[in-house]
């Protein structure tokens, strides 16, 4: 196999790229139009309007490009190869000396451009316009919260202002619960004067029995002294919307939307603290395995190419596409799961299913090239 690409390599990595590039426009457009038609039943909550679901869904397609890239991979690869053996351009190929091996680096080589493209995309664009998208949603929806980029999430009663910087919903048996991490209450008087900052590492809030407050740390600033307080836990009346709080904290802090870096330090700060991580280590490891993702995908795909979707048309390759897209799905989502239950390495889970689609296409390449 000659290293350099030839006329009929470009011809077929374009024919490819095109056809991925207009699925995954079509998928990511279907997307977005869904998630407006989700967004406008929320319309009319606080200042939530029509002008702003519309920007919201906008800032969210970059994240969805990536999230539906895999997806549309696998179809537009299988049409773009449909396509060119629906018009015996891929048996005019072969019958060139081409081999299979050869066709399918010219398939893989726009794919892996693309891939580098959202792999950037999913570590720099995806997530900020996923984070400045929730800001503009909890800042519309209730002008008591907001939610900042860097220093988590603010939310306002009174003269009294709550920071946390984590937090996420919890559950044991019939009990859920939102608990909020690293939080500060910041006290000001009619005046304006700050009365009071209180740290506490947990604030926990239940259905019944309103906001517990855990290892407290509470200064004092008086006219002429500061004193500070410490206690194990105390009771905080508050009516702040617990709902809400936890509607946000799921946005602000979800894993799924996370850089690699930043999941990392979720990581490390729950390993030291303690707390479970299973989440933060399966987003983790599915970023650095979403390439691999893409390739085992498509390349399991291809052997249909040059055997079954030469006689058939679009209807078929698109059920192909499906197919093996929502499969290769559900078996790594429930390989996953089972990871995060017996709780052996998420590598391991990830990388299983890929090899298994790529062991597979070695099979039905060995058995077509007989």
């Amino acid at each position: 196999m000659k290293p350099f690409p030839k006329i009929h390599d470009t011809y077929a990595a374009r024919v490819v790229f095109g056809t991925v590039v207009l699925t995954w426009f079509v998928l990511v457009g279907l997307d977005a139009v869904l998630a407006l038609a989700d967004q406008l039943g929320k319309v009319g909550q606080g200042n939530y309007g029509f002008l702003s679901a519309v920007t919201y869904v906008s800032y969210t397609v970059p994240r969805r490009a990536y999230t539906m890239f895999p997806t549309a991979a696998v179809i537009g690869t299988l049409l773009g190869l449909g396509q060119l053996a629906a018009s015996s351009e891929l048996t005019a190929m072969r019958a060139l000396g081409l081999s299979r091996r050869r066709l399918s680096v010219s398939v893989a080589a726009p794919l892996l451009l693309l891939t580098g493209l959202m792999m950037v995309n999913g570590e720099t664009l995806g997530p900020m316009a996923q984070r400045s998208a929730d800001s503009l949603r909890a800042a519309a929806r209730s002008k008591d919260m907001i939610v900042a980029q860097y220093s988590g999430l603010w939310a306002r009663e009174g003269d009294i202002f709550l920071n946390a910087q984590s937090g996420r919903e919890r559950a044991e048996g019939d009990d859920t619960w939102l608990e909020l991490n690293d939080v500060r209450l910041f006290e000001f008087d009619e005046e304006g004067r700050l009365e009071s900052i209180a740290n506490a590492g947990i604030a926990e809030h239940r259905s019944e029995g309103g906001w517990r407050l855990r290892d407290v740390k509470r200064t004092y600033f008086d006219p002429r002294a500061v004193t500070r307080t410490e206690v194990m836990e105390e009771q905080w009346d508050s009516q702040l919307d617990a709902a809400a709080l936890a509607a946000n904290a799921r946005s602000v802090w979800n894993p799924r939307y996370m850089t690699a870096e930043d999941l990392s330090s979720g990581i490390d700060y729950r390993r030291r603290n303690n707390l479970d991580a299973s989440e933060f280590e399966e987003h983790y490891w599915g970023r650095w395995f979403y390439p691999l993702n893409v390739l085992a995908l498509c390349l399991a795909a291809m052997p249909f190419a040059f055997g079954s979707l030469r006689s058939g048309g679009l209807g078929r390759r698109l059920f192909i596409g499906i197919v093996f897209a929502l499969g290769f799905w559900l078996l790594q989502n429930q390989v996953v799961r089972l990871a995060a239950v017996y709780k052996f390495d998420y590598r391991m889970a990830y990388a299983v299913p890929p090899l298994l689609m790529l062991s597979i296409s070695w099979m039905l390449f060995r058995k077509r090239s007989g």
